[in-house]
């Protein structure tokens, strides 16, 4: 019986002896995680008010305000700025008139009868003038009237009439009274037909 016994008393003085280790050593790690979380809180409250007083020591100074510019009425709106001359543009010159011309006076009636004319087959040729025949020019040819004469030339037909100077002469068809050139004959409206019934007058002399 005693052996029985002494096993199971020395079973449960181990475990009372496991218990007791085992709350001593609670106990001891509980005692140490509160002192722990004081040094903690200190430790955190103290480098807190510290760091707030270096904080509040160590702050920058102000920068100071920017200077005002004084605008005035230069070019870049600064008084230092010399302000560049703007030269006003120059009225343009006003566009002479065109000159008018004077309107031809009244010359001496010839009457009318049959114009034809002559064109570039004569052309190159000379003129009773001397001068060379130009389809192109404002030039007649006449039986009697001088030399330079000018005359009005008017086609009734079509109200067209035109100034020609005579520097030749003919026609030599009995029955007609002037020759013209090309360009007449196109301005009076009878090139066309070659021959129109025209009404002559002469011009005076132009002065100078």
């Amino acid at each position: 019986m005693s052996d029985l016994t002494t096993p199971a008393r020395t079973r449960q003085r181990r475990r009372r002896i496991r218990r007791r280790l085992l709350r001593q050593t609670v106990h001891g790690l509980r005692g140490q995680l509160r002192r722990t979380r004081v040094i903690v809180g200190l430790a955190t409250t103290v480098g807190l008010a510290g760091w707030g007083s270096v904080a509040l020591n160590e702050r920058p100074p102000e920068a100071a305000p920017p200077q005002a510019v004084e605008l005035g009425s230069g070019v870049a709106g600064v008084n230092d700025v010399p302000r560049a001359p703007v030269a006003k543009p120059e009225p343009a010159p006003e566009p002479a008139p065109p000159a008018e011309e004077s309107p031809e006076p009244d010359g001496e009636t010839l009457g009318s009868g049959e114009a034809s004319y002559y064109g570039q087959e004569l052309a190159g040729n000379r003129t009773a003038s001397g001068e060379r025949f130009d389809p192109e020019g404002l030039t007649a040819a006449h039986r009697t009237l001088p030399l330079g004469s000018r005359l009005r030339v008017t086609n009734p037909q079509t109200g067209e009439s035109v100034i020609v100077r005579v520097n030749d002469r003919g026609p030599f068809a009995a029955d007609r009274v002037v020759d013209v050139s090309e360009r007449a004959a196109r301005e009076l409206g009878m090139l066309r037909a070659g021959t129109a019934r025209v009404e002559l007058e002469l011009l005076p002399k132009r002065k100078g």
